[in-house]
């Protein structure tokens, strides 16, 4: 009987310790696969051009509105 409750105290924290390594894997796995593609983002020429405009824009708005207060 001793042996039998041995056993399903130590299988409980296993199980436990198993699940954290799962998690802790999955985790750093996201994170690294995220690492690996955040910098494979290739915007065209045309895509840039109008992003600087429009941030241009806003910029212009923004000094315009601060100026009038």
């Amino acid at each position: 009987m001793h042996a039998h409750l041995l056993s399903r105290t130590l299988l409980m924290p296993t199980i436990g310790w198993i699940f954290i390594a799962l998690a802790a894997i999955t985790i750093l796995g996201t994170l690294y696969k995220v690492y690996i593609t955040a910098y494979k983002m290739p915007i065209s020429e045309e895509k840039m051009r109008l992003i600087k405009a429009r941030k241009a824009e806003l910029e212009e708005q923004e000094r315009q509105e601060k100026d009038n207060k």
